[in-house]
């Protein structure tokens, strides 16, 4: 089974936890179909193949990136003009999703990236609260509940086809978590922390230069 089917039938099937407490809901996109159908376009296109990656782990999807494409950091737009797969999925932007593809852009672009690199998520679903982006680390009743989600998603993901040496998180506080699940499951050799996209678009981007050379090097190391 390659990489693409292997991505694909954990995403479209992975359990929804039902009745999560502090009026915080989970956005499951593959159960849109068009959605479906498009995220399985973008597997098979970029990861048809049984060659290792190394994996870059976001928090959980963002309601107008990947908790609308079914792709981490992936919004409409970037999944049209960059991915070269029209969609009807609208064309909001989102912010995270525009550093990560000027990052790739400047990599080299999206295939020589996707050869090399997985985008994903700790958890792989989005969480809204009050109709805004919410965070599996937001709170400890949250955080208790999906523990388990999260630690089969991790796990399950490795299986695809992770260069088990390292694993890269996006996000300085999902780091720690994510150095702790990994404590637990023991996969990655070492965990890579950058700093989170959104937190760079939205507080240092004076600074984006730096953000974007900084995520250059750290591909460029491990290509």
């Amino acid at each position: 089974m390659t990489f693409a089917k292997k991505v694909f039938n954990l995403l479209v099937n992975f359990p929804v936890e039902s009745n999560l407490p502090g009026g915080v809901g989970i956005i499951n996109p593959y159960e849109n179909k068009s959605t479906s159908d498009y995220t399985k376009i973008f597997f098979n296109k970029f990861f048809n193949d049984n060659n290792k990656r190394v994996f870059l782990f976001g928090i959980n999807p963002g309601r107008f990136g990947g908790g609308l494409t079914g792709i981490s950091f992936t919004d409409p737009v970037a999944l049209s003009e960059y991915c070269g797969i029209p969609n009807s999925l609208g064309n909001k932007k989102e912010l995270s999703s525009d550093f990560i593809y000027s990052v790739i852009n400047e990599f080299g672009g999206v295939d020589k990236f996707f050869k090399r690199f997985f985008l994903t998520a700790i958890y792989p679903l989005a969480l809204i609260k009050d109709g805004n982006n919410f965070n599996y680390y937001d709170d400890s009743l949250i955080f208790g509940k999906l523990k388990e989600s999260i630690l089969y998603s991790i796990k399950e993901q490795a299986h695809f086809g992770a260069d088990k040496s390292i694993a890269i998180s996006l996000g300085r506080k999902n780091g720690k978590y994510l150095s702790r699940f990994n404590k637990e499951l023991k996969i990655f050799s070492h965990i890579e922390i950058l700093d989170h996209p959104r937190f760079i678009m939205q507080y240092k981007r004076k600074s984006i230069r730096k953000y974007i050379d900084n995520y250059l090097n750290i591909l460029n190391r491990y290509n």
